[in-house]
């Protein structure tokens, strides 16, 4: 701990003691009931992070006014008394950790989920869309302005009795009251619009109404973007005048940034380093000498440290970052750095699931974020071995599992080093973080006694019989996928040639030194192709990117989508759609395009047609099972070609094989 002491110092506020600096910020998680009420995953959920040491937890955002306020598929809701109940039982469990617990209060204005606004149409400041291709609201009335503020009082009050330590009020992140303090929404003409003092003013009202109700010494949280990062939007300076006009009731500021259209800088994106905004926390810091709240990409406890005692911020927001490791607080503080399963800002089963595809929030490298280590407190009932081929993710997180509950474990790989297509990706600049996960999960096995890792060995069942195996995990991954298009195999990763797979960068990545003036052309438009994109256009190579479909990127999260679109606009990249490779020669491509042959000249060419699972052994696993009358599992990408995510839960489901087969 004395490594960290400004993480491990507590913090004050009115009547609220804060145990450390590590906060778990609002974020939707899509597992309330449809009714807006907390159901028992959900406290679940909530739990494993107070559990985790988190010194103060705020509870996703809760609707104050239904349905014109509601936000997400599902949400929680506090604009009734009957919610109340939930709500104590929740805060019961987490104070029993020693955590504080605030909630935050929410309208979404012209954010609003429109499915349950059955027809109705959202309000908002103005008539401008929360979105680019959003629905157009209705200005509110003054009149319905002022009954909004009681329902954030009323809001506030119901949390107060419900045993929250503190409120936070969302006034950021194109919800209501950013609809009312940027420009970019509010043309308004009356006294709630137009100077920042009248655009400020729902937010006093409404700070002031909350005070009035929850009393003095109860703490009120307001967070805000600081900056919207968009041209016509508020930036640090103009949020600074905002506040002067309205935080004057507010204990502590939560400073957060950006807007819906620039999703990927509100909810981080993988490049962005650890606390990358938190000079606008200092700035509101500064100012106003009240505690700040800064976020942002958090994972390393040094960065946090350095943070927290360069006066940059006061708590630190960890949020995607408290999904993948709930213990952050605990193994920091126990010397467990090596330990600690570091989100990868990959934004796909948190934002992606519950913003794009209205799934409860799952994560990447989290496969339980609901009962986090509970499979270990049991044990197989009989000595049962398992034999894992390949030291991918899933591969490694089947053989760590298996390895927890007891059995006898063996982990064949056929490189030098375990970890798979994500410690190979890893090696992209920007891709960088997901390192973090491969390196983890190495940490872990190496602790593990009963887990044998065996590296720079193919496997076969000869080998594999010697372990004398009741279960059998394949995970032998994927390769690129290469279709009989003319010339390609021909020249693709030879020495010497100009076209290259995506294996052909990252395991020669040190070999591209020159950009600027090049001429790049890559074939593929989904996540590998894209990454290309960003390699090379980053660095001031002029890009072609060619796709069959209509649209790049259609099968990428939200985040990282909106991200490449903005890269490929800034950096004038060329995009061919709908356009078909025929093609590959030594130094160009042909293709094409509504019956149009044409080509594409290049110094560096990348065919990235996606992957296809690589599984040489099944077939001769399947006899030998058969044979033996043992278990055979086919896992990650060797079974189908997905996401991380999907490959890391089904390493997790060794669990469900070993109570098939009577071990559990």
């Amino acid at each position: 701990m004395t490594d960290y002491p400004s993480i491990f110092e507590p913090l004050t506020v009115k009547r609220m003691t804060i145990k450390n600096r590590v906060i778990m910020p609002p974020m939707g998680t899509n597992l309330a009931g449809l009714n807006g009420e907390f159901l028992e995953e959900h406290m679940n959920y909530y739990e494993q992070r107070a559990k985790g040491g988190t010194g103060l937890i705020t509870i996703e955002n809760a609707c104050v006014d239904f349905p014109y306020g509601t936000n997400g598929t599902t949400q929680l809701r506090i604009d009734n008394d009957q919610y109340i109940p939930g709500f104590y039982k929740l805060t019961e469990r987490l104070h029993k950790h020693g955590t504080c617990v605030s909630i935050q209060i929410n309208h979404a204005g012209a954010s609003a989920y429109p499915a349950r606004l059955n027809g109705l149409q959202p309000v908002s400041a103005s008539d401008i869309p929360s979105k680019k291709g959003g629905t157009v609201p209705r200005p509110l009335t003054v009149e319905e302005i002022y009954e909004i503020v009681n329902k954030y009082g009323d809001a506030a009050r119901r949390a107060q009795q419900a045993g929250f330590d503190a409120v936070e009020i969302h006034g950021g992140h194109s919800y209501l009251l950013c609809q009312f303090l940027s420009p970019l929404y509010n043309k308004r003409t009356d006294e709630f619009g137009g100077s920042p003092e009248n655009r400020a003013r729902i937010v006093k009202l409404i700070l002031e109404k909350v005070r009035a109700e929850v009393g003095e010494f109860f703490p009120i949280v307001l967070r805000f973007s600081a900056d919207e990062f968009t041209e016509g939007g508020n930036h640090l300076e103009d949020i600074l005048e905002l506040l002067d006009y309205c935080q004057e009731e507010a204990d502590i500021l939560n400073v957060s940034a950006a807007i819906n259209d620039n999703l990927y800088l509100q909810i981080d994106q993988m490049n962005l380093e650890d606390g990358w905004r938190s000079y606008l926390a200092k700035a509101v810091k500064d100012k106003f000498n009240k505690p700040t709240i800064t976020s942002g990409n958090i994972r390393s406890p040094k960065a946090a440290e350095k943070i927290l005692s360069e006066g940059y911020a006061d708590l630190l927001a960890m949020g995607r970052g408290l999904i993948a490791e709930p213990n952050w607080v605990n193994k920091v503080a126990t010397g467990q750095e090596d330990m600690l399963r570091k989100c990868i800002s990959c934004n796909i089963g948190c934002a992606d699931h519950r913003i794009s595809k209205s799934k409860p929030i799952r994560c990447t490298v989290n496969p339980d974020i609901i009962h986090e280590d509970k499979y270990k407190e049991t044990k197989v009932t009989r000595p049962t071995n398992v034999v894992v081929i390949g030291g991918g993710t899933a591969g490694l997180e089947a053989a760590c599992t298996a390895a927890e509950v007891g059995c006898n474990t063996t982990l064949i790989e056929a490189n030098e080093q375990t970890g798979g297509l994500a410690r190979a990706i890893a090696n992209l600049p920007d891709k960088s973080r997901i390192a973090d996960f491969p390196n983890y999960l190495a940490n872990r096995a190496e602790k593990l006694t009963n887990l044998k890792v065996i590296t720079g060995t193919k496997a076969d069942t000869a080998l594999i019989d010697t372990f004398n195996p009741d279960v059998v995990v394949n995970a032998t991954g994927s390769k690129p996928l290469l279709p009989p298009i003319k010339g390609l195999l021909d020249v693709i990763d030879k020495e010497g040639s100009k076209v290259h797979s995506i294996f052909g960068l990252i395991s020669n990545i040190d070999d591209f030194t020159e950009f600027s003036n090049k001429k790049v052309a890559v074939i593929g438009g989904g996540a590998v192709g894209l990454d290309v994109v960003e390699y090379f256009s980053e660095r001031g190579s002029d890009v072609t990117i060619v796709e069959m479909m209509p649209l790049l990127g259609k099968d990428l999260d939200m985040i990282t989508r909106l991200s490449m679109m903005d890269i490929i606009e800034k950096n004038h990249v060329v995009v061919q759609t709908e356009t078909a490779l025929t093609e590959v020669a030594a130094d160009h491509f042909k293709v094409k395009h509504d019956g149009v042959d044409a080509e594409i000249p290049f110094d560096y060419g990348f065919v990235c047609l996606g992957m296809r699972p690589e599984r040489p052994l099944m077939e001769e696993l399947a006899a030998y099972g058969k044979e033996k009358q043992i278990e055979i599992v086919n896992i990650g990408d060797s079974a189908a070609t997905r996401k991380i995510l999907e490959g890391v839960r089904e390493g997790r489901n060794i669990l469900t094989t070993l109570e098939k087969i009577g071990s559990l």
